[in-house]
Parts: structure tokens; C-alpha cells; sequence
């Protein structure tokens, strides 16, 4: 496995905070918008970089799609009236040159453009030779290698400035979040790659600002690095997204709420203890394993009786009278509805993909 030669995020800029904190608003919408947004999050003491929306890509045609290369002059004058870092998306090569120029010290690649290998192969090669952080949000599917992908292009083409956005993914079942989290993608770049650091974005994941503040400290409990927060004057009033966006005495509200929790502890009687139970949990596993092979060989056996008899694989009310009794057993046991369900679902296709192949090998002759 390829492992990132990655500059530590505290390096990046002269003074980063912990954890590491973008915010500004959506979309770019005035000076005096972009300016005003910028003095209130300077004065909290809390932001690292200010990100504003130059270039917006929007689903559909006839919507706001920002003022593009004016609003880099607004920027500009954020750099230089409080001193902030300033951040903003790029799509295409065109974005990177115009933002290069412009100075701004920091540029993030969109969940749409990670999507399309071709974008994100034009942006990396637009950036060859220059020094600057650059962060990739998960594609819009959920798909890690095409997230590792994106980010692998960059490094390629030399940045080591280089972090990754969890901001969620598209799903077609409907739930609180506008983006569903799915915590075990981003656990799951962290475990192949512990040395990229991961930024959480609690506004795309939420959609909504009342759910902020839970996925933030969701994102702190699980060691990640930073939050890309979106923050503006007047929310209300805002153009895009105003509903996840939040003022900025509320974001330094929420930064000062945020439980702050070590990767790792010194006491040595937590370290002993947590050994325990660790171990406790290996031979758990381990049953759990052994008890599903034990299960596959029986359904094994299940198949080889249905193909020497003509019954079909799938026998939907055997399926339904499963799901009722092992959800009932499961919530009897303290174990939610939706893990119980995804379990079953997941024994259930390697059982069919099991029969399947046993269904296509002739019987052995006696």
C-alpha cells in the first residue's frame, strides 16, 4: 500500500489551530458580504482559513454560480484587512492559475469534480511545481477508491500539502442529514492511510444548521483534524445553502462547546484496562468468525438439497420470517434496527451468492 510522504497540518500555515477550523460562507456574494463575514470570524480567534465560494457549481442550470475571478479580488483584501488565509474550490485548470495568481494560499477540489478522474488529472497537472495545501472532499457516490484516487493524482504531481474532506454522500433514502455521513468510509481512509489528515464538513453533511454541532463533535470523537465549517453574516439573507450556514458568533459558540478527547492516554491503569477489553472483544470476534463459517456450511448444505430438488434459491417468506424474529431478538438485546438489518442483509447476500454457485455445479454422482 502506497503511504502518503505528507507535511503535518500544523505546518502549514504560521498559526493553525487545534483542530484546525475553515469557515466563511457558501458563496462569495458581495465585498461588503465577503469583508463583514471576515472581521466577525477574525474577531472569534478561532478560524485558521477563510473560505469563500468563487466558482459555484450548482445541480441544476439558472442558479447562482458565483461571480468567479471578481470574487477573488474580495479575498485579496481578506488577506490583506485581517491577516486570515484564505481558501476557495477549483474545477478546472483555468480556476487554478486565476487562484494561484490571486494569492490565495489554500485550494480544495468539490465532490463533483472528484467524481470525474479526467478533472481532477487536469487540476493535478495545472499545480505541478507549486507548493500550496490542497484538499480533496469524497466524491459525491460512495466510493474510496475513487476519493484515494483523487488524491493519489495530486500527490503525484508533487503537493504534500495534501488532506482529505469527509463532507458525506448521496443517498436515496430519505434521513435527517442532507448527506448521509457514513462514518466507516472516513474510518476507512484513516486505517489505510493514518498519515493523511481528514477534515470533516458538518455543513454539506447536515444541511441544516441544528444538527451542526453533533456531527462536529462526532468528527472530534473519531481524531479527526479540522472542520470545514460555513459561516455567514447573515445566513438568512444568504444566496446559497442558507440553511446549513451559521453567523459567526454562533460558530465560536459551537468551537467553544466542543469536547476536545486525546487519541491516546499515559495512565497506565486506562492503557491496562483497555487491554482487557480489547482482548475480550478478539475472542468475541474470533467466535463470531467460527460461528459464520459454521453457518455457511450449513447453508451450503441447504443449497445442494434445493438443487437435487428443483426449489428455487430465494424463498421470500423464509427471508421475512427471519428479519422479524432476529430484529425482534436483536432489540431484546439492545441492538438497533438499522445495524441488525444491515447484518442480515450482509449474511444473507453471501448465502444466496453461496447457493448460487452450488446451484450451478452438477450433483455428484452417487
Amino acid at each position: 500500500m502506497k503511504v502518503f510522504d505528507i507535511t503535518p497540518i500544523n505546518e502549514w500555515f504560521p498559526s493553525v489551530g487545534n483542530p484546525l477550523l475553515i469557515a466563511g460562507p457558501c458563496s462569495a456574494e458581495s465585498e461588503e458580504q465577503v469583508l463583514a463575514t471576515a472581521k466577525e470570524l477574525k474577531r472569534t480567534g478561532k478560524v485558521s482559513v477563510y473560505r469563500a465560494g468563487v466558482w459555484k457549481p450548482r445541480t441544476r442550470p439558472g442558479e447562482f454560480e458565483g461571480h468567479g475571478t471578481i470574487a477573488l479580488e474580495w479575498l485579496k483584501k481578506v488577506k490583506a484587512e485581517t491577516g486570515m488565509p484564505v481558501t476557495c474550490e477549483v474545477a478546472t485548470a483555468k480556476h487554478v492559475e486565476e487562484a494561484l495568481e490571486a494569492g490565495v494560499d489554500m485550494l480544495w477540489v468539490g465532490a463533483r469534480t472528484t467524481v470525474n478522474p479526467f478533472s481532477v488529472q487536469e487540476i493535478a497537472d495545472a499545480l505541478k511545481g507549486v507548493d500550496i495545501p490542497m484538499l480533496v472532499k469524497n466524491p459525491v457516490n460512495p466510493d474510496l477508491s475513487l476519493w484515494i484516487g483523487g488524491i493519489e493524482r495530486l500527490y503525484n504531481a508533487g503537493i504534500r500539502k495534501i488532506a482529505a474532506i469527509h463532507r458525506g454522500f448521496s443517498s436515496f433514502e430519505k434521513s435527517a442529514f442532507r448527506n448521509e455521513p457514513m462514518w466507516e468510509m472516513a474510518i476507512a481512509l484513516k486505517t489505510q492511510h493514518p498519515e493523511l489528515p481528514i477534515i470533516v464538513d458538518p455543513s454539506h453533511i447536515c444541511g441544516n444548521r441544528e444538527l451542526i454541532s453533533y456531527i462536529s463533535q462526532k468528527a472530534m470523537d473519531l481524531d479527526m483534524q479540522g472542520l470545514m465549517i460555513e459561516s455567514h453574516i447573515n445566513p438568512a439573507a444568504a444566496w446559497t445553502d442558507a440553511k446549513q450556514q451559521v453567523t459567526p458568533e454562533a460558530l465560536s459558540k459551537l468551537i467553544g462547546n466542543l469536547t476536545l478527547r486525546k487519541a491516546e492516554s499515559e495512565n497506565i491503569e486506562f492503557v491496562s484496562k483497555l487491554e482487557q477489553l480489547r482482548q475480550n472483544i478478539d475472542k468475541l470476534d474470533d467466535l463470531i468468525i467460527q460461528k459464520m463459517a459454521e453457518r455457511m456450511q450449513i447453508v451450503e448444505k441447504i443449497g445442494e438439497y434445493k438443487r437435487d430438488n428443483d426449489v428455487t434459491i430465494l424463498q421470500v417468506n423464509r427471508w421475512e420470517e427471519i428479519i422479524a424474529k432476529r430484529t425482534a431478538f436483536a432489540q431484546a438485546l439492545n441492538l438497533s434496527e438499522n445495524f441488525t438489518h444491515r447484518l442480515l442483509d450482509l449474511i444473507h447476500s453471501e448465502s444466496i451468492r453461496r447457493q448460487t454457485d452450488i446451484m450451478n455445479e452438477k450433483p455428484v454422482e452417487q
